[in-house]
């Protein structure tokens, strides 16, 4: 297939969650990488699609064989392999393995391929520096091996980025003790290589190579020898640096007891089946075919097999005793093929292949084994010989693991899969193969994007187009698409029936809010819940069954730190301050004031306080623009207040030498003296010499005197011009050749952003014309700046929050006099603007890089390019398919078990993993909290069940709500006296309400209530309500009680 555009190309659009976890350098090695994929089973489909997604220059794949019926319950067809990604070169051979062409490839992954083949390809790989993957799934088995040659550079270990840390204190000594800020812990560890810059004093540290520490506390570390250096004065930052490390592999054929550990409740397997795949391939190539699903004849041999094999190893991987109920667990499985395990060992193995291509990550060192035994009926009396005999369809390898009972109920399940992007479409995929929804039942979706979308799905619906893309995967799927966002919004379509209808939810979501919500109905209706996301190369899975496990609410990471206003404002000390900054300029200049126009001013001008009516008169009156130019000056003249005017004032109040009232200075530790820019039109040398300079690890300059003196030296040679330059006349050119790297003025960049977008809020035509704005500029007055001394500049929140605003009546009254009446403004709108990074063409972007970076000139931070700010100021997770599909892996295994019916918590596993390092948590999930009333013990599946209507027809009041608590049958308990009752966020009763209003109240009956206390009526769709209790018992003690489920119909 014709590749668009070259090998050092990289498609930011497609490649761009990726590119946050790789990085430039990284994809530019997989572009140019050949990797060859053998065995085209469903896993070595699954490591292949992996692989495409990611990105590598050409992908072939190899096999020999004929399809089977098997292979169809874990692998889609393979022509849609080519269609993922028009960028890879993906072709096919069913010839021989032979060397000649082996060697053409950088890696070759080896796919359920015998022993004997292993061996040989192995040797030959490792000989001529190629790479080596071999992968393996037997039933509810997996292998990994990794042979990346005898040399391999390690440019990164973890991917994770680079810490930072303020240097407070470093000592003259041997080895010198560097002590850091104790804000927060500086998060090195004893091994890694820092380097330092802004350190006074001491300066020989400046700039020198990585040091290598020795971390002796959580804000103490040992560097080298420091005694003859200068004596530190102040300040300083330390900088973790990524040191390239070498590594060495051997071939498989030497590979010794190097085993990664993916579950540590079972740290005993791994060598156990290091023997158990040795025995069951010497099977095979007896017998052509692995043992018969649970058949004892067969696992009896294997086991026979297995001590041979065990006996004649080598001291180092021989074990003293063989798990003969492990081997025998291999034998009766081996024959199946199942989709979530290759899912994971697939997304395990591409991911090894890009360290391969990349260097980036530490790879598998050197076998991984891995196995989901638990999913297997926790009767093990269920499954027999017949039950598992194949049935000549596209569900046999999974019937050869679990029996056909399962997969009639996989069959008549009825699922709700919530949520948009990778994960979503992985799970659509994984429940096609393994047939969920595909009898009676149904799988109902609102997901989203990734590898079932083709360009020609533009435009459409994605939830309809990835339902018909899967059903070509598994066309007796019964997948039904919605559009709607699942939220309290929704609740007349996502009601008591949809619910009640379904057997399960599963999560695809990516952000803990919507998480919360789908796990508060899942725990309201009683489901089942799996949970999962991932971050790169990290991924999570928690499964969620009532009665037996705790929700995904009942623990939360804590919340993200948030960047204090004063140090936002006045003080920033990193990239992620100003582009905070800038978020918060794009509001405030672009978004608010068109939001608080007319129902925030003109009609409330009287309840406004003073900041607001006075930012409207700018709006309305002073600032308002009538043309383009218009847009222009504003932009100039906003830029000379925020980074000359505003950073002179705050150098007023704060001299380069002020000193604390202890006599310490003021200018210490995250406190950067900043310094005012000057507006230049054609700026651009500063930052890119500055940007040069980092991507070689040099120290940058912001002194532009120095600057002006250098370049007054620079000879410049003289130019004669080409007569093979092609130069480019059209649009349609420009698309089919590769861009050339052009000049970006910073300050001029700033002022095109902030003018079109000024002008977008105004409804007025803005220009892409910057020569034409470059002139304009030139004749822009600026007029000069003087620093008061009545301005008050607060150094901490503690501050702001002590500081009340002084309102000016006379002021106040000026301002809304000034203001014009609605009805000097017909037709008059503004627009306001809703912050978008995924659009390059609407400026916003552009706004944020600009103005961030003007800020961080300021502060003699180092600028964040275009990408990395769009990272931090987007809030993009960072996703690669090779994560995704390894948590969907173990998402899927865990539905084995809840489709079961598995009753045992030890039975179920919640899983992180990190694919970079590459670590495994894997363990039982945690028992819901037990919590107790009187002699009654509940957890949060546990509510009072109260009918609200009588026998009478009638509904109850709020009096009977409570007289029932008090002293009805629903307790075994004497009495329970409720003293709070709530309905969501509105209060119902309470025992300090007013006597009059309680009154009232008391025979009402509680649906009027709530109507009445939410200011709506309740939907036709609600048939119950969920209240919250606060009580007492009869000793005046509050008791903690569960929720009610107040049934109205």
């Amino acid at each position: 297939m014709p590749r668009k555009g070259s090998g050092t190309d990289i498609d930011e659009g497609l490649y761009s969650r990726q590119l946050y976890v790789l990085g430039h350098e990284a994809m530019k090695h997989l572009q140019t990488s050949t990797v060859l994929v053998s065995g085209l089973r469903g896993l070595g489909v699954e490591i292949a699609k992996n692989i495409i997604l990611g990105g590598v220059r050409a992908v072939t794949l190899h096999d020999q064989g004929v399809a089977r019926w098997a292979d169809l319950s874990s692998q889609a067809s393979q022509p849609r392999l080519a269609e993922l990604n028009s960028y890879v070169a993906v072709s096919a051979y069913t010839g021989a393995l032979v060397e000649d062409f082996l060697g053409g490839f950088q890696v070759v992954v080896l796919t359920n391929t015998p022993l004997e083949d292993q061996l040989q390809v192995g040797e030959f790989c490792h000989s001529h520096g190629i790479k080596l993957v071999v992968a393996d799934t037997r039933g509810l088995f997996g292998q990994l091996f990794c042979d990346f040659g005898e040399e391999m550079i390690l440019t990164d270990c973890n991917g994770e980025q680079p810490l930072s840390a303020v240097v407070s204190m470093v000592t003259k000594d041997n080895p010198g003790v560097v002590t850091c800020l104790d804000e927060a812990r500086h998060g090195f560890e004893s091994g890694d290589f820092v380097s330092f810059t802004e350190v006074q004093g001491m300066n020989e540290l400046n700039g020198t190579s990585p040091i290598e520490i020795k971390v002796l506390g959580p804000y103490t570390f040992s560097i080298c020898d420091t005694s003859s250096f200068s004596d530190y004065i102040r300040g300083g930052i330390v900088s973790q640096v990524k040191v390239p490390k070498k590594i060495s592999f051997v071939s498989v054929l030497g590979a010794g007891p190097y085993f990664v550990t993916t579950d540590y409740a079972k740290a005993s397997r791994p060598a156990q089946l290091h023997i158990g795949f040795q025995a069951l391939h010497q099977f095979c190539a007896q017998h052509g075919w692995p043992p018969r699903p649970h058949n004892e004849e067969d696992a009896t041999e294997l086991v026979t097999l297995a001590q041979a094999v065990n006996a004649r190893a080598q001291p180092v991987l021989q074990q003293d005793s063989l798990d003969e109920d492990l081997i025998w667990k291999l034998a009766y499985v081996a024959a199946g093929d199942l989709a979530p395990i290759n899912a994971f060992t697939g997304g395990l193995a591409a991911q090894e292949l890009l360290k391969a291509c990349s260097g980036k990550f530490t790879p598998v060192m050197q076998w991984l084994y891995f196995d989901a035994l638990e999913c297997l009926p926790e009767d093990t009396k269920a499954l027999t010989e017949e039950k598992c005999l194949p049935c000549q369809n596209r569900y046999d390898g999974q019937v050869a693991v679990f029996g056909s009972d399962l997969q009639e109920k996989l069959g008549k399940q009825r699922y709700f899969l919530v949520g948009a992007g990778a994960i979503g479409c992985e799970l659509l995929k994984n429940f096609a193969m393994i047939g969920l929804g595909c009898g009676e039942g149904g799988a109902k979706s609102n997901l989203n994007q990734q590898f079932l979308f083709q360009p020609w799905d533009i435009s459409k619906f994605k939830s309809d187009t990835a339902a018909a893309a899967v059903q070509q995967i598994n066309p007796h799927m019964r997948v039904m698409s919605h559009q709607n966002r699942v939220g309290p919004d929704t609740e007349h379509i996502y009601d008591d029936d949809f619910f009640q209808n379904l057997d399960g939810v599963a999560n695809a979501l990516d952000n803990v809010d919507a998480r919360v919500y789908v796990d508060r109905r899942c725990v309201y209706y009683r489901k089942p819940l799996l949970e999962s996301g991932t971050l790169g190369t990290k991924g999570s899975v928690q499964v969620v069954v009532p009665f037996l496990t705790e929700s995904y609410s009942s623990s939360q990471d804590p919340p993200e730190k948030s960047i204090p206003i004063c140090k936002l404002k006045n003080f920033p000390s990193a990239i992620e301050h100003t582009l905070q900054w800038a978020q918060d300029e794009f509001d405030g200049l672009f978004k608010q004031p068109a939001e608080n126009f007319l129902e925030r001013i003109l009609w409330l001008a009287d309840s406004q306080p003073l900041e607001v009516l006075e930012a409207v008169q700018c709006s309305l009156v002073l600032q308002r623009p009538q043309t383009w130019a218009d847009c222009v000056i504003w932009a100039c003249h906003h830029w000379h207040t925020q980074y000359s005017n505003n950073i002179q004032q705050l150098l007023h109040n704060f001299p380069p030498n002020q000193l604390t009232s202890s006599g310490a200075p003021f200018r210490s530790g995250p406190k950067r003296c900043p310094h005012p820019l000057i507006f230049d039109v054609n700026n651009v040398m500063m930052a890119a010499a500055n940007l040069f300079a980092q991507t070689y690890g040099l120290m940058g300059s912001q002194d532009r005197a120095a600057a002006a003196i250098l370049l007054k030296s620079v000879q410049v040679p003289s130019f004669t011009p080409r007569s093979d330059v092609k130069i480019l006349v059209s649009d349609q050119e420009l698309q089919h050749t590769s861009a050339s790297v052009g000049e970006n003025p910073l300050h001029l960049d700033y002022v095109m952003a902030a003018a079109n977008l000024f002008a977008q809020t105004y409804g007025l035509m803005g220009s892409q014309d910057r020569a034409a704005a470059a002139i304009l500029l030139k004749s822009v007055q600026v007029p000069s700046f003087t620093p008061r001394s009545d301005v008050k500049i607060l150094v901490s929140d503690q501050e702001l929050q002590h500081t009340s605003a002084s309102v000016d009546d006379s002021r106040l009254q000026e301002l809304k006099a000034m203001l014009p009446s609605p009805e000097k403004l017909p037709g008059f709108r503004m627009y306001p603007l809703n912050f978008n990074k995924d659009d390059d063409s609407n400026l916003h972007m552009d706004f944020i890089v600009a103005a961030s970076n003007l800020r961080a000139e300021n502060y003699n931070i180092p600028p964040a390019d275009r990408h990395k700010s769009k990272l931090i100021a987007g809030k993009i997770i960072p996703a690669i398919a090779t994560t995704t599909a390894a948590t969907v892996g173990l998402v899927c295994l865990e539905l084995y078990k809840v489709v079961q019916g598995h009753q045992h918590l030890e039975s179920y596993k919640n899983s992180f993993v990190n694919l970079a390092l590459p670590f495994f948590s894997i363990s039982e999930p945690l028992a819901p909290p037990r919590h107790q009333y009187h002699n009654q013990e509940w957890t949060l599946w546990d509510r009072f069940e109260v009918q609200g209507l009588q026998p009478n027809g009638k509904e109850m009041t709020l009096k009977q709500f409570l007289d029932y608590f008090k002293w009805g049958p629903l307790l075994h308990s004497p009495y329970l006296g409720i003293t709070m009752l709530s309905q969501g966020v509105y209060m119902l009763y309470s025992f300090f309400m007013p006597a009059t209003k309680l009154k009232k109240r008391l025979d009402q009956p509680m649906t009027e209530i709530v109507s009445r206390v939410s200011k709506r009526k309740l939907g036709h769709h609600v048939r119950a309500l969920l209240l919250e209790l606060c009580c007492k018992d009869e000793s005046g003690e509050d008791a903690e009680v569960p929720s009610v489920r107040y049934t109205i119909c």
